[in-house]
C-alpha cells in the first residue's frame, strides 16, 4: 500500500540496540536453565499440567516438574540444598530465581495526516525487564509464592510487580491468590506478558483494562462440569499513583465453559464471559491506548473526565485445533458520567495462529488462559525451533456524543521464532488507521523483538 511519506518519521540509527541483543542472547542460551519439556511425551507432560492444577499450581513450568530431583523426603519434599544452580531448598520453602527482557525496535511510515499529529521515530527501546522469585512452602496444604521485580526504564525505578501467595483448597477444586494479581478479566489480559502470540495486547485491553491490583482472587476448575472461574476484589490501598492503578476498588468475575482433550494437546473450546465494577480513582476516568507499539504516543486518548463508576462486560471465545488457535474478544465499557453524558466505549480483537512447526499451544486452568510455546527441537539442538503465524485484526473506539478519544483499527501478520524456551524473536508488521483529530489518517508500523528469559517465566508473569 503506497502512504504519502511527506514528513515520515526521521531514521535513526539502531545498531547499538541490534548488537545489545546479540550481546543478550548469548548470556541467556549459556545460563539457561536445562529444558527437559521436549522429552516427555504428551501424557507425561498432560499428567504433570493435571497435578499441578488440581493442587492449585500458579507457575505450572513442565521444565521444573520433569527436572525435579530424584531424591526426596517420604512426604514428597526434595533432600539437598541445591536444587539447581538458580534453585535451593530452604527446609522451609523452596527457592527459584529467574530474570527476563524484552528488547522492542520499531520504525513507521505515516501518511501526512499522522505525521501532522505524531512525531514517531524509529528506534529501540527495552520493553520489559525484571527478577523473578517463587516457591512453596513445606506445608501439607499446597500453598505458593511469587514475587516480580520490574526495572521501569522511562521512570528509572524498580517497581513490585506480580507478587502473591498462592493457597490450593483441592477440597473445593480452588485456589486463592492474594497480593498484587492480575484481576482475572479477558484471557488476553490474564495471559503472562512473555507466553502471548503478539507483541502488545489489544488497544482496548490497554485503554480499559487494568493489568495489575491488590487484593485476593479465588480460582476454581471442575473438569467434570466444564466449568472455570475466577472471581475478585481489590483495593487501591497500597497502589495508589501505579500506572495500573485505575480504580480505587473493583470487583470481578469471570466464568468460563471449557472442552479439551487435553491441557497440552488436541482439541480445545473455550467460551468465557466477565464482569469488572470499579470506583474510579479520584471519580475521574481516561481510557487511552498505544497503537500497539510500545514505543509510540497514544493514538486514542479520551482525556480525563469525572465518572463515579466504570462498569467492563465482554465475551472471549478460543478455540485450539492441534497447531492452529482461533480467538476473539470484545468488551464495552459504560462510564458512570453525568457530566460525559454516560458514555459507552468498545473495542477487541480476532486472530488466528498457526505453529507451522507443529507444536501446540498448552492451556493452564485454574487462571483459564494459554502457556508459551514450547519447541520440541530447539535451535540449540540441532532443530528448527518453533515457527509460528499470527494474523490479527483489532479495533477500539473512543467516540461518544460528548467524548472524542478517537477509533483506530490495526492488521497485523507476523510471525514468531521461538528459538528454545529461553529465546524468541518476533517480526510483525502494522496498517492502522485513526479517525480522530476530524480527519483519517494512515500509518504503517514496522516491529521487531527480541525476548530472553533464562528460566521459564511462563504463566507468572504479567
Amino acid at each position: 500500500m503506497s502512504i504519502d511519506r511527506r514528513s515520515a518519521a526521521r531514521p535513526r540509527s539502531v545498531g547499538v540496540y541490534a548488537l545489545r541483543s546479540v550481546l543478550l542472547v548469548i548470556s541467556c542460551l549459556a545460563w539457561a536453565r536445562p529444558v527437559r519439556a521436549q522429552q516427555l511425551d504428551v501424557a507425561r507432560r498432560d499428567s504433570l499440567f493435571a497435578s499441578a492444577g488440581r493442587h492449585g499450581s500458579t507457575y505450572e513450568r513442565i521444565d521444573e516438574a520433569a527436572a525435579a530431583p530424584a531424591s526426596k523426603s517420604d512426604d514428597g519434599w526434595p533432600s539437598g540444598v541445591v536444587l539447581h544452580w538458580n534453585e535451593y531448598n530452604f527446609g522451609f520453602t523452596t527457592f527459584l530465581w529467574g530474570a527476563a527482557i524484552l528488547e522492542d525496535y520499531s520504525s513507521y511510515n505515516q501518511d501526512s495526516l499522522s505525521a501532522a499529529h505524531f512525531d514517531l521515530e524509529r528506534q529501540g527501546k527495552i520493553r520489559d525487564s525484571r527478577f523473578m522469585f517463587f516457591g512453596r512452602l513445606h506445608t501439607k496444604r499446597p500453598i505458593q509464592w511469587q514475587s516480580g521485580i520490574m526495572f521501569d526504564w522511562p521512570t528509572w525505578k524498580w517497581k513490585i510487580r506480580t507478587s502473591y501467595v498462592a493457597v490450593g483448597v483441592p477440597e473445593i477444586a480452588s485456589t486463592f491468590q492474594i497480593g498484587r494479581i492480575k484481576e482475572g478479566i479477558s484471557l488476553n489480559r490474564v495471559i503472562g506478558g512473555y507466553d502471548g502470540w503478539t507483541s502488545e495486547r489489544f488497544t482496548f485491553s490497554d485503554a480499559a483494562i487494568p493489568l495489575l491490583a491488590d487484593g485476593v482472587k479465588w480460582m476454581g476448575y471442575v473438569p467434570e462440569k466444564h466449568v472455570l472461574w475466577n472471581l475478585g476484589a481489590y483495593t487501591d490501598f497500597l497502589s495508589k499513583g501505579e500506572s495500573f492503578s485505575y480504580y480505587r476498588q473493583q470487583a470481578v468475575g469471570r466464568l468460563v465453559y471449557l472442552r479439551m482433550d487435553s491441557l497440552t494437546g488436541g482439541k480445545l473450546l473455550h467460551l468465557g464471559a466477565a464482569v469488572h465494577v470499579g470506583q474510579p480513582e479520584h471519580d475521574t476516568l481516561q481510557l487511552k491506548s498505544k497503537p500497539e507499539v510500545f514505543a509510540a504516543q497514544n493514538f486514542i486518548d479520551t482525556g480525563k473526565f469525572p465518572a463515579t463508576l466504570g462498569t467492563i462486560g465482554g465475551l472471549e471465545a478460543y478455540y485450539r485445533d492441534g497447531s492452529w488457535l482461533y480467538g476473539t474478544e470484545y468488551y464495552l465499557e459504560r462510564a458512570s458520567s453525568v457530566q460525559a453524558n454516560d458514555p459507552v466505549f468498545h473495542g477487541g480483537d480476532i486472530f488466528v495462529s498457526w505453529i507451522i512447526t507443529g507444536e501446540t499451544r498448552p492451556y493452564t486452568a485454574p487462571m483459564g488462559t494459554f502457556k508459551a510455546v514450547s519447541p520440541r527441537r530447539p535451535v540449540f539442538q540441532g532443530g528448527p525451533g518453533a515457527w509460528e503465524a499470527v494474523l490479527r485484526v483489532s479495533n477500539i473506539d473512543l467516540n461518544t456524543d460528548s467524548l472524542s478519544g478517537g477509533q483506530f483499527w490495526r492488521i497485523t501478520p507476523m510471525v514468531n521464532w521461538h528459538l528454545n524456551d529461553q529465546a524468541r524473536l518476533e517480526l510483525s508488521y502494522g496498517l492502522g488507521f485513526l479517525d480522530r483529530f476530524g480527519v483519517r489518517s494512515t500509518t504503517e508500523f514496522f516491529q521487531a523483538r527480541v525476548q530472553l528469559q533464562f528460566t521459564k517465566l511462563s504463566a507468572v508473569s504479567d
